[in-house]
């Protein structure tokens, strides 16, 4: 898409905006508070691969927005025509900004910079801003990995004390494509997931790991039945439904919605009774899968009636576990309250989180929006006339918006991290990222994975 134009209607009025003799721009990304005390940054790399990276600006797309801005404001007036052509001539179309980041998959507590951005040639200070629009949207994967970190330390809480931590890379899969706003945001949101877990349905978010991370295999997936593959052999064939489930995956895990009917009669009649032996005898486990309900409620009574047909153990932390051929997976409803809910539950009734695992849809990747963490990039410092100048707001209406001043960077201090001005003791952690239309530094899906999971 014409880089020109992603960015909102407002931006290109603001060349004529800024303080005459301006000629360099800092702003900074921040998360100013909100649901979590911390953010695991992830995202930034696939913007700047997919709109930013070389010769971006062409006279086409010049032409394109001299019109379109036309039509839009009702006069040539506003669009920075002879800024964006220097860029095409003096630059060759490639962008004159440097962005920093924080290492992509690091954890930073709220109300510390991000990354930063400013432009290099001080003919165009306001290209800073103007790419305001596009990088903001890293918010969102920058959400998703941080919620999907706090589901993985929810699990991972009991599984410590329940149960075997080493499973946890697979306790929650990602059911969320066909919720998610378009094939991009599943893209980038269910990658963003899979930093840190490696079960996932949506083939949108491996596509993406692979193209903008170089990971060949981001996430695994398992054969699972839906409701059309078990009701369309009709209520009185729902044994013969789950009978061929066996007989077509003879071996390894396979999920199968139990609930289309009566969910406990599945379990206890045709999963417990008719189907029992089949399933012992499998080279695999047979993941139970209820898909309505009240959660907590269910879920238990499933285990239950599992156990009862399929027998259980007592692990050494004092936990029930099911017969390995038998497994539970919860896919509705699942969100990271409802994690905790739905494990408190297990745990208090004597259950190890080893028998379950979750599907998570619109609670991973559409519960979220700029204000859960309350994402913004403000300006801190502006060079005027030779001078550095400090920016901010602070608005008496909401001391929360205050913003920082100065160039700004982060660094560690002996609690964690830091946000000083620039000319402040100790090494900056953040990294230059692009410079100038070229990606400087850029990372591996697995070393961000290894931040997020083992930082």
């Amino acid at each position: 898409m014409n880089p020109i134009l992603l960015t909102d209607s407002y931006k290109p009025s603001h060349w004529k905006q800024y303080p005459a003799g301006t000629e360099r721009v800092f702003s900074f990304l921040e998360s100013r508070g909100g649901q979590f005390p911390s953010t695991i940054f992830f995202g930034l790399q696939y913007i700047l691969k997919k709109h930013l990276i070389g010769a971006v600006v062409t006279e086409a797309d010049i032409a394109e927005a001299r019109d379109l801005f036309r039509a839009h404001f009702g006069t040539d007036a506003i669009f920075n025509e002879a800024g964006w052509r220097y860029i095409v001539d003096r630059h060759g179309g490639r962008l004159p900004v440097r962005i920093r980041a924080v290492p992509e998959g690091t954890a930073v507590p709220v109300s510390n910079v991000l990354m930063t951005i400013e432009n290099t040639d001080p003919a165009v200070p306001w290209i800073t801003n103007y790419l305001e629009t596009l990088t903001s949207q890293a918010w969102y994967p920058t959400t998703v990995a941080t919620q999907s970190n706090m589901m993985r330390r929810t699990v991972l809480k009991f599984l410590e004390e329940t149960g075997s931590p080493d499973l946890i890379d697979f306790k929650v899969h990602d059911f969320g494509y066909r919720g998610s706003t378009s094939v991009e945001s599943a893209g980038i949101g269910g990658a963003a997931h899979l930093v840190n877990f490696k079960g996932t349905d949506t083939l949108a978010a491996i596509i993406t790991a692979r193209d903008y991370y170089d990971e060949p295999m981001a996430g695994f997936s398992i054969p699972a039945a839906e409701h059309s593959t078990i009701t369309s052999w009709g209520k009185d064939r729902e044994r013969d439904a789950y009978g061929n489930m066996l007989e077509q995956f003879p071996d390894g895990l396979v999920a199968v919605v139990s609930d289309s009917y009566d969910i406990y009669r599945a379990c206890r009649d045709l999963w417990g009774k008719e189907l029992r032996e089949q399933v012992l005898n499998r080279n695999g486990t047979v993941v139970v899968r209820p898909d309505s309900g009240n959660p907590p409620e269910v879920v238990l009574k499933v285990l239950q009636a599992l156990g009862d047909a399929f027998g259980t153990s007592v692990n050494e932390k004092g936990y029930r576990v099911l017969d390995p051929h038998v497994r539970v997976i919860q896919g509705d409803g699942i969100d990271l309250a409802m994690l905790d809910t739905i494990l408190t539950a297990m745990q208090r009734a004597k259950w190890s989180a080893d028998n379950i695992a979750f599907g998570s849809g619109g609670g991973l990747l559409q519960k979220v929006n700029r204000d859960t963490s309350k994402f913004a990039i403000k300006c801190s410092a502006i060079h005027i006339n030779g001078m550095w100048r400090d920016v901010m707001k602070d608005p008496i209406t909401d001391p929360g918006k205050r913003s920082k001043a100065g160039r700004l960077k982060l660094i560690r201090n002996g609690h964690g991290f830091e946000t000083v001005r620039e000319e402040s003791a100790g090494d900056d952690e953040l990294v230059t990222v692009f410079e100038n239309g070229e990606l400087v530094r850029e990372y591996s899906f697995q070393e961000i994975r290894d931040r997020a999971t083992k930082g």
